[in-house]
This record gives C-alpha cells, sequence and structure tokens, in this order.
C-alpha cells in the first residue's frame, strides 16, 4: 500500500495479514481526506484512526497535516505492523493497544475527525456512535467518518456526506 497525498506521498507502507484486517483503498482513502478537505483544514487538528489495522488512515491524515494522529488497534501483532510503518516514516504513534469501545469510554482527549472501520458485521458501529456522543468525544464542529457495509442507525448524528465505493460506504457525520 502506498500513502496516497501529502508529504509522504508515495511512500510505501506494510498491510498486515488480510485474514485479520481489511486496509481500506486507496481510491477511498484520497476521496475520504478530498471531502474532508472540502469542508474543514487539518491545520491544528487532531485525527482518531479506531480499529487503525496498518495505521495507514492515520498516516494519510498526518501525512496531510493534521497535528496529531491517535490509533487504537486490538490485535498485538497488527499494531505491531502499525508501529513499524510509523517508524519507517520516522514518525511514532500515539497507539493504544486494546478495545476501542474502552478506549472511547476512558479517553479524556477530545478528537476533531473520528475514523471508524470495524470489522463489517461487528455490530460496533452503533456503539462507538453511542460512546462518542455520550461521553463527548467529538470536538464541537468535529467529524465522524464511518466506512460500513451495511446500514448503521446514525439517527444521533447529522449526515453531510456519504459516497458510495462497490460494497461499501463512506459517510460523514456531525453531531
Amino acid at each position: 500500500m502506498n500513502i496516497t497525498g501529502g508529504k509522504f506521498r508515495g511512500r510505501k507502507i506494510t498491510a498486515p495479514d488480510e485474514t485479520f484486517t481489511r486496509p481500506t483503498l486507496s481510491k477511498t482513502r484520497e476521496s475520504v481526506f478530498n471531502i474532508l478537505f472540502s469542508i474543514t483544514d487539518f491545520e491544528n487538528k487532531n485525527f482518531l484512526d479506531l480499529f487503525a489495522g496498518s495505521g495507514i488512515m492515520g498516516l494519510e491524515a498526518l501525512s496531510r497535516g493534521f497535528k496529531d494522529c491517535w490509533c487504537v488497534e486490538k490485535n498485538f501483532k497488527i499494531a505491531q505492523v502499525l508501529k513499524s510503518n510509523y517508524a519507517s516514516l520516522g514518525l511514532k504513534p500515539n497507539l493504544k493497544i486494546g478495545d476501542s469501545l474502552k478506549f472511547l469510554k476512558v479517553t479524556e482527549q477530545k478528537f476533531d475527525v473520528i475514523y471508524i472501520d470495524p470489522p463489517y458485521l461487528s455490530g460496533l458501529y452503533e456503539n462507538c456512535l453511542k460512546i462518542i456522543k455520550d461521553n463527548q468525544v467529538l470536538q464541537p464542529n468535529g467529524i465522524i467518518i464511518l466506512e460500513h457495509s451495511q446500514p448503521v442507525d446514525f439517527t444521533e448524528f447529522n449526515v453531510i456526506k456519504q459516497k458510495i465505493y462497490s460494497q461499501k460506504y463512506v459517510t460523514f457525520l456531525v453531531e
């Protein structure tokens, strides 16, 4: 996989075993950040990549000008690949190895952009959204991005944009 834009554009990163992860395709990543850029600027903003896998979404965010990125990954072996990918670019991730839902419940950090891409059909989308809302994890004027293949109940949020790529949706939400 290659980073699609910004100062690290074209740099190659390692994808973990695809038995355990489903890396976001380059076309989708590029579109996500183009849409984000049309909504807001990235300067002095932070990014949370839940279910981070290889860390590609966080690396795209940092490459394009986000000041800070946090990654949450449950699988220890995959988290080691993420660390290696960051190190290959001279970066050290704000990585939390563990359950994303637990992280959302205990973090005192508030985020400008939260990217949610758990295993499809996991039932975690609604739980994440509820915790984000209840615990006020999203900054005012913050954006949540969901990558999903099935309908998700996001009635507590407002949809500002939704794109369809093959069999998956990318939905942008605000409170």
